[in-house]
């Protein structure tokens, strides 16, 4: 995706990143990785959803590159990352794996934040080895582990057999988005944002949404379908905080609730009234005050608590 399909000023225009570098996964595929804000501080890694780029975390970024380093990058297919025959849950995992040794020093932690499909990546990801040397923390945003097109409510009929199947038949459509238009804009804030969403935020959302190709569209629309990580679920054995809207078409809370029972070690479920899918970019103070919280209660205070052990010793 092109810089210039993202809006080009505002809080949600993406910030030029510090340095840029490819990680490449597994199984070869090429991901475009951001790494903003200065060396040496606690590190925050996003990983943004379906349809979605870099772009989707700017206001994220532009507030912790502040006193943070941030990491985003692109997942397969989406923004600046070259498709790949492989559209797999385990694919997402070989690709956090790989951004997370690319910028990462061994043993170094970062909470990771993912929303929609990049908490499902988190999920996907959690029993792998990577991912338990630098994970200090999770925050998962909008998202859920199975029965996605079940639960959804983006068709407004009871749940059953109809709404599930005219789910999958608009969630699965190869139709082009097409340029974002008025009507285009109405559509995209039906799906995926709360009623009160502002107008640059949906447009924000609308450029970054359109701008995914139609076939990656397509192709990760099945994995998502078929979506079964319940048992990544369980196995995410770090503190996990969880957002959700609920306003959420896409991914209503009871995805939220069902996560933060499951989860080892929840870290707190917020549900936020009137807010869509969107959150980052509907609720951006909130999220990115989750992830600061997660730096200073898992990162800066086992810092601060080894610093003070080594000063201990050295008396």
């Amino acid at each position: 995706m092109s810089r210039l399909l993202s809006v080009g000023s505002g809080p949600y225009a993406p910030p030029a990143p510090a340095r840029e570098l490819t990680a490449v996964s597994a199984d070869g595929a090429r991901l475009h990785v951001e790494i903003h804000g200065p060396d040496g501080a606690p590190a925050v890694v996003l990983a943004h959803g379906w349809t979605c780029s870099t772009a989707f975390w700017a206001a994220q970024i532009r507030d912790l590159a502040t006193d943070h380093r941030v990491i985003a990058y692109d997942q397969r297919g989406h923004g600046r990352s070259p498709a790949s025959p492989a559209c797999t849950t385990d694919a997402l995992a070989d690709d956090l794996e790989a951004v997370l040794e690319a910028t990462l020093a061994p043993g170094e932690q970062a909470v990771i934040a993912g929303h929609s499909m990049g908490g499902m990546t988190v999920m996907a990801a959690s029993g792998r080895t990577a991912f338990r040397e630098h994970a200090a923390a999770v925050l998962l945003c909008s998202t859920g582990s199975s029965q996605l097109v079940a639960a959804s409510t983006v068709v407004p009929l009871r749940p059953g057999r109809l709404r599930t199947w005219l789910t999958r038949r608009i969630l699965g459509s190869r139709a082009p988005l097409g340029p974002v238009t008025p009507l285009a804009r109405r559509i995209l804030k039906y799906g995926t944002m709360g009623p009160g969403s502002a107008p640059d935020m949906v447009e924000a959302c609308a450029r970054i949404v359109h701008a995914c190709p139609r076939k990656v569209r397509y192709a990760w629309s099945h994995v998502l379908d078929l979506l079964e990580l319940d048992h990544g679920v369980r196995e995410l054995d770090v503190p996990t905080a969880v957002v959700a809207g609920t306003a959420d078409r896409l991914t209503p809370p009871v995805h939220a609730r069902a996560l933060a029972a499951a989860l080892p070690h929840c870290a707190g479920l917020t549900e936020l009234p009137g807010i869509g899918h969107m959150t980052p970019i509907e609720a951006p103070e909130l999220v990115t005050g989750k992830i600061r919280a997660l730096v200073r209660a898992h990162i800066q205070a086992h810092i601060q608590a080894h610093v003070q052990v080594v000063s201990e010793e050295s008396a």
